[in-house]
């Protein structure tokens, strides 16, 4: 039961660095971005090729997040150049990504078994596999976090969030809004290849259809941490995203305990999001009641 708990915090201190992008994307700069779906496993793909192709894990993981920008880079240019809407312009880009990540691997799936990953190092020093996760999705959460927080805290940064905020507004301030959007997508896709290049190294293999759902899973782990965790300054923001994302596992591995068919995942997920989508509508419905 320990080395369940273990693994199942670490996964979810894994996933919480694709729940940062998502929201990064979806709070900070208010765009509906779908190409997380596209960038996820382009991050995967480029790390465990690298991987196998011996060009070490530093290096394979740093080509997986530069890998990420340019697939925001694209959503963010559809975006801002040939105004087409975000949304549709996430599609294009996801749909696009498909391709190119079977080009990047040149099959649908590249096995890291006999390879050296992050996590292999770290059992090397001693370490248990779960403890070993938990270990690896620390690490990362703390930087990425860390990072993130000050990077909000420049100037740049508070012009990313002023666009999203009231991009007319920002204008006037004169931000270029079009630049900031693109910045921030490239920021957020960034963020979540590298969570695909952790994660494939994690499970061992990477796959071209390892994306499918991980836009429903990270828009659970912020939306949890909001309604389980709200708070009003943007590192506390960061921490709810990260526990949210831990809580978000802890859920799932609960009701898989319990049962409940791996095929019905993504139904539970997007269930889950639904009702926490739910949850300031019904509290201010009951808020009303009580005061009648």
């Amino acid at each position: 039961m320990l080395d369940l708990l273990l693994s199942t915090v670490g996964q979810g201190l894994q996933w919480s660095i694709l729940a940062l992008g998502v929201f990064l994307s979806f709070r900070v700069l208010d765009a509906a971005d779908l190409s997380v779906e596209g960038s996820f496993p382009l991050g995967a793909a480029v790390a465990a090729t690298g991987i196998v192709a011996g060009l070490g894990i530093t290096v394979s993981v740093l080509l997986a997040v530069v890998a990420g920008c340019c697939a925001g880079a694209v959503t963010g240019y559809l975006t801002t150049k040939l105004r087409i809407p975000v949304l549709l312009s996430g599609i294009l880009t996801m749909i696009g990504l498909y391709s190119v990540n079977l080009h990047v691997m040149g099959k649908a799936n590249v096995g890291l078994l006999q390879e050296t990953t992050l996590f292999t190092l770290f059992e090397s020093l001693g370490l248990t596999v779960p403890q070993a996760g938990l270990v690896v999705g620390l690490l990362f959460a703390v930087v990425v976090g860390v990072i993130i927080y000050w990077f909000f805290g420049t100037e740049i940064g508070t012009a990313i969030r002023a666009t999203g905020i009231n991009a007319q507004m920002a204008r006037a301030q004169g931000i270029n809004t079009d630049g900031m959007m693109v910045l921030g997508l490239v920021i957020s896709n960034g963020l979540v290849a590298l969570s695909g290049a952790i994660v494939a190294q994690n499970n061992g293999f990477a796959d071209v259809g390892m994306g499918v759902g991980t836009i429903v899973i990270g828009l659970a782990s912020v939306i949890i941490g909001e309604v389980l965790f709200g708070a009003s300054t943007f590192k506390m923001r960061l921490v709810s995203v990260v526990l949210g994302s831990i809580v978000y596992r802890l859920v799932i591995a609960a009701v898989l305990e319990m049962g409940m068919p791996p095929n019905d995942l993504k139904l539970f997920t997007a269930v889950l999001v639904a009702i926490a989508l739910s949850l300031p509508l019904v509290k201010s419905k009951v808020a009303a009641a009580r005061s009648k």
